[in-house]
């Protein structure tokens, strides 16, 4: 039956289209290293999904899929779930830190977080939460939820799940996903995963830093669940193209942790000439450009940032689109080159 419908899904799925001075880009998936979203329900991700149609953007910025929605700055995953396509990264955050920009950014109208276990501040990121509920700035079921689990815990993840759940105060956690491939456990792990979906802790699940096509087939052919998203280094230099084109048919998504190119790497990015010649004509930074191309491209994007203005900043990016052309002048700047090592 899995077969089956993988074929179906094959057949009938497109492959997804690779279509500010001063910001800081700090949220990379890994480690040592506007919209609100569609109420989901408890029952999270199903076996065997169906890949879901990727986007077509034209020179108006509009999409002509069920994917990647511009206009309300969401996506819809392959379990059925809308997720937003941009997210405030909490990468190198102290608890206190993390409170503060999780706050800020969900009183700018972010309604996606990013952490992780091992970043160490998945109780500053859930206190940010209940500051902005309990001040009426949104409600839990507006606000999309991420956080990954650390190899280290492979091998007894329900009890990951479980403390994650602890530290961040809440009853589920919309997106979970597996920090980096690890053959010797990983679908241990993800079983787990799959089992915390069906308990109602969890309601999407997914994986990170898994690079190449046989690495991602090998852990869902031992799985239930397809993942409902890749979050991999993904920017202008290193456009992921090969993951993309084979995540298309499963209709899995996307995501950019070094959207900017990660610290020490922004100036590399923000300089480029093509960017800045973009930026430029449209009135806006090259971080934005950058976000923006990353929308088009359909990628999520979780720029991370403590700073109050620069978040503001990386979330003004609803307002103007990318042409064809300009689409067409990023593209070309792919080099696949990874600034990370791990």
């Amino acid at each position: 039956m899995r077969k089956a419908i993988l074929l179906i899904a094959a057949v009938f799925c497109l492959l997804l289209t690779g279509c500010g001075a001063g910001n800081a880009d700090d949220t990379p998936g890994n480690i040592p290293a506007a919209s609100v979203q569609t109420p989901a329900s408890s029952e999270g991700a199903a076996a065997d999904n169906t890949a879901v149609e990727p986007p077509t953007v034209s020179d108006s910025g509009e999409t002509t899929s069920s994917g990647f929605d511009l206009e309300r700055g969401v996506v819809l995953l392959n379990n059925g779930i809308e997720m937003p396509i941009l997210g405030i990264g909490t990468f190198r955050l102290s608890n206190d830190q993390a409170e503060n920009s999780v706050y800020w950014a969900l009183r700018d109208g972010y309604r996606l977080i990013d952490t992780a276990r091992i970043y160490g501040n998945e109780q500053g990121v859930g206190r940010g939460i209940q500051r902005a509920i309990d001040e009426g700035l949104v409600t839990r079921e507006e606000i999309f939820v991420t956080t990954k689990m650390w190899t280290d815990d492979y091998d007894n993840g329900a009890d990951a799940i479980d403390r994650s759940l602890e530290r961040l105060g809440l009853d589920y956690i919309d997106l979970m996903i597996l920090h980096h491939s690890q053959p010797s456990n990983d679908v241990a792990a993800y079983q787990a995963m799959e089992q915390a979906v069906e308990d109602g802790k969890l309601r999407s699940i997914g994986l990170s830093n898994y690079y190449t096509p046989e690495d991602f087939d090998r852990l869902m052919n031992a799985t239930s669940i397809t993942p409902a998203l890749m979050q991999n280094e993904t920017h202008p230099y290193h456009q992921s193209t090969e993951m993309k084109e084979h995540l298309a048919q499963y209709g899995t998504v996307m995501e950019s942790w070094f959207p900017l190119g990660g610290r020490g790497n922004t100036r590399t990015l923000f300089g480029d000439e093509t960017i800045s010649a973009i930026a430029a004509a449209h009135g806006k930074t090259s971080a934005q450009v950058i976000l923006r191309w990353h929308l088009q491209a359909g990628n999520i994007a979780i720029p991370g940032s403590s700073n109050e203005d620069h978040i503001r900043e990386n979330f003004e990016v609803f307002d103007f689109n990318l042409t064809d052309e300009e689409m067409e002048q990023m593209t070309a700047l792919d080099k696949n080159e990874r600034f990370a090592n791990y």
